[in-house]
């Protein structure tokens, strides 16, 4: 990287097409990093192709060999375009035979688009969306369906409620329909998986400084080499310390993450992984609605107290890899993950507005949440041979242990009583300062959990002709909770034993082309996504259900640039509601219904032009009466109609390129009982890129050009977050 010349800050990879010999060196560098990938499941991935190796001798000993056709694996990532993918089947499958919606955002797509959180990457990804998580957290919204626990580093569950920076991130990879097959629990719309920068011995030293609008400041580097033929680091970081267009709010983080690589022999490879990160920030909820629609008030308007407001949370993660690859073919590896998270935010938020439109009511609390997270996935990976169909065999055990302790206080405004919950102010005074004193109500969270899992799966890649492929798999979990509150001192416990199957069918009509149907699902368990919600009256109901059917389509339209497309129908059942005979008890119902199409093209159409985006149209259903309020036929919120994004980026010479974009989202409701309807939007964005030399590289992004009035996120119909006015951000990186 350091001494590589690149075009207005692209990597290498993103230079034209033509070239024999640079596409030989991306060929073998691929197949070298393969070799020393954790991820990568055999020596001849599925869907790899053989060369000939026979040779017919001529008289006088002469040899003449057959034609030679070199099908080394390409590059995996190239520019803004993957090819294949490691957490799709935990196989290293070509993402053409992979039976299910897969989008990935690659290096190059964050880095041109200034990508900072994963609420960046999602606006991108045709059937994602984004929520807003009260302020305190990462909550994507996949096919209908919200989400704090369906998110993943290298594969493995990081389910705790924060915010994730991705100065650490090669790449993000969003698997659309739930998939408990590969991932679990959860995953009720699919999964984000993190895959992180690893030490490759590949030199790399790189530094990024950023400036912006609204005091925006910046830092991350990126050094990394090897130092012996068998051993090899790499280190990021990142520090941040920036303002907001929000009044009185403002992001402090910090993070660091080494790695280490050890080369054991020729078959054996083992990784360590460490990350210590650090998120301090302002909670943000938005603005309240009036009359159906968001309250008309400016963009930097808060409502409550930012100063009483304060979320923080800490990561820390050890990770290791080790891979070894037996002369007869077979691969065993084993990924451990252990993770001690310490979560707490406290916020003053808003409520409704009077029917006057003149004042707004105000709530408050606060919680805590502490998570030892310990997770081991052992895989055995062969092939072999029954007649003329070639089997590519997965055999895996998971095993997890979750410890979680939980702690909720309501706030009382003092000033107004001495057990007041609420507190109102007029609309022109709507950031406060106002004792508020934070203790536990009778209802509040005071509780301990222990989550334990042993899963065992099977999964088998078929290639029952050269044109058609079977993916199919089983996993078998045993699930187990035991709940403590704390504050009554009753204990529940709920042990669950799903089987969870998936099932798919790839035919290629023609090389670059496939087309596919699929089957799969996915469960959540009664303790909720956070194992936090276990109680009396539901420890006893079966977990909720997720269904999904897909049909899809994949066409590479020419080695650089890739056009998928999808139709779905995803079904939620087994959602708990009252009974409306016995406020009492509990029933399920049925939950949601989301169908929809997706278009998702990446990749570059020409040699100077890349492209980034797609468009999704989906319409969700509420399948169930499950409240007075939440009734059946109503429309499943965080979900637009349609959502249409694009990026272009265009380089006009080798020092100089820009980029335009365009994000476009239908209307939607940020809650299930449809009161209130947030307005779409378009949002225009731009970049310019100058490669000032083969060291230092400049670039300079501008979101929301033409300053349109939004709201991209909501939490509830009185948590609504105005978008971001015209900001640029300026970043400088150098190379050494």
């Amino acid at each position: 990287m350091g001494g590589r010349s690149s075009r207005a800050g692209m990597e290498a990879p993103h230079r034209r097409v033509g070239s024999t010999k640079h596409f030989a060196l991306w060929s073998l560098a691929a197949a070298s990093l393969a070799a020393f990938n954790p991820s990568s499941a055999t020596a001849q991935p599925f869907g790899a192709e053989s060369a000939p190796a026979d040779a017919a001798p001529l008289a006088g000993g002469a040899v003449t060999l057959p034609p030679m056709v070199v099908t080394g694996l390409r590059a995996a990532v190239m520019g803004y375009q993957a090819r294949r993918t490691s957490t799709a089947t935990r196989t290293d499958t070509p993402l053409r035979d992979v039976p299910q919606s897969v989008s990935v955002t690659t290096q190059q797509a964050i880095r041109d688009l200034s990508m900072q959180n994963l609420q960046d990457v999602l606006r991108y990804t045709p059937g994602a969306g984004f929520a807003q998580g009260e302020g305190n957290r990462d909550t994507p919204v996949l096919r209908g369906n919200s989400t704090t626990a369906s998110l993943f580093v290298d594969g493995i569950r990081d389910d705790v409620e924060y915010y994730r920076d991705l100065y650490n991130v090669d790449r993000v990879e969003v698997l659309l329909g739930p998939n408990a097959m590969i991932f679990g629990r959860g995953g009720a719309g699919g999964v984000v998986n993190r895959v992180t920068k690893q030490a490759d011995w590949n030199p790399i030293r790189e530094v990024r400084l950023q400036a912006g609008s609204f005091d925006n400041r910046r830092a991350t580097f990126d050094l990394g080499q090897g130092i012996t033929e068998g051993a090899a680091f790499r280190v990021t970081g990142v520090y941040e310390d920036s303002e907001s267009y929000r009044d009185g709010v403002d992001i402090r983080r910090y993070g660091i993450n080494p790695t280490a690589a050890f080369r054991i022999g020729n078959s054996t490879t083992f990784r360590v992984s460490y990350e210590n990160f650090r998120d301090e920030r302002v909670a943000d909820r938005g603005v309240p609605s009036f009359r159906g629609r968001p309250l008309d008030t400016g963009v930097s308007t808060y409502f409550g107290d930012p100063n009483n407001s304060p979320v923080h949370a800490n990561v820390n993660a050890l990770n290791l890899w080790a891979e070894h690859r037996f002369e007869n073919g077979v691969v065993l590896r084993n990924h451990s993950r252990y993770a001690v998270y310490d979560k707490f935010y406290q916020n003053i938020f808003p409520g409704a507005v009077n029917a006057a439109g003149t004042a707004a009511s105000l709530a408050a609390y606060n919680n805590s949440t502490k998570r030892e997270n310990l997770f081991n996935q052992t895989d055995v990976l062969f092939s072999l041979n029954t007649g003329p169909i070639r089997h590519a065999l997965l055999v895996g055990v998971e095993l997890s242990r979750q410890d979680t302790d939980n702690f909720r206080n309501t706030g009382y405004f003092t000033a107004v009583g001495p057990n007041a919950t609420n507190f109102t102010t007029p609309l022109n005074r709507t950031r406060i300062r106002t004792p508020v004193s934070f203790r536990q109500s009778a209802t509040d969270a005071n509780n301990s959990g222990t989550a334990t899992g042993a899963a065992f799966y099977v999964q088998d890649q078929v290639e029952l002709l050269p044109q058609l492929l079977l993916v199919a798999g089983l996993r078998y979990e045993n699930f187990d909770v035991d709940f403590r509150n704390n504050r009554t001192g009753e204990r529940f416990n709920v042990t669950d034993n799903p089987v969870s199957p998936r099932i798919g069918l790839v035919y290629k009509p023609a090389e670059p082309v496939s087309v596919y149907v699929s089957y799969s699902n996915s469960y959540l368990p009664r303790a909720g996504e956070q194992l936090s919600s276990l109680s009396l009256t539901n420890q006893s109901l079966r977990p909720e259900e997720f269904t999904n059917y897909e049909v899809g389509a994949k066409w590479d339209v020419n080695p650089a640039l890739t056009l998928t497309a999808a139709l779905f129908r995803l079904d939620r059942t087994n959602v708990a509601s009252v009974d409306p005979t016995d406020v009492t008890r509990l029933v399920l119902v049925e939950g949601q219904r989301t169908e929809g199409l997706e278009l998702g093209l990446r990749g570059r159409v020409t040699g100077n032009w890349s492209v980034l985006g797609g468009y999704a149209h989906q319409s969700g259903e509420i399948t169930g009466t499950q409240s007075a309020t939440i009734v059946k036929g109503n429309a499943v919120p965080f979900q637009p109609r349609n959502t249409f994004s694009l990026w272009n980026r265009y380089d006009f010479t080798d020092q100089l390129g820009a980029g335009l974009g365009i994000v476009n989202q239908s209307s939607y409701f940020p809650s299930a009982d449809n009161q209130v309807r947030v307005p779409g939007f378009t949002r225009v964005d731009g970049a310019l890129f100058w490669a000032l030399s083969e060291r230092w590289l400049a670039q300079v992004n501008v979101e929301n050009i033409f300053g349109a009035k939004y709201y991209p996120v909501a939490h509830s119909n009185n948590n609504i977050t105005p978008g971001a006015p015209v900001s640029a951000r300026f970043a400088l990186t150098a190379r050494f």
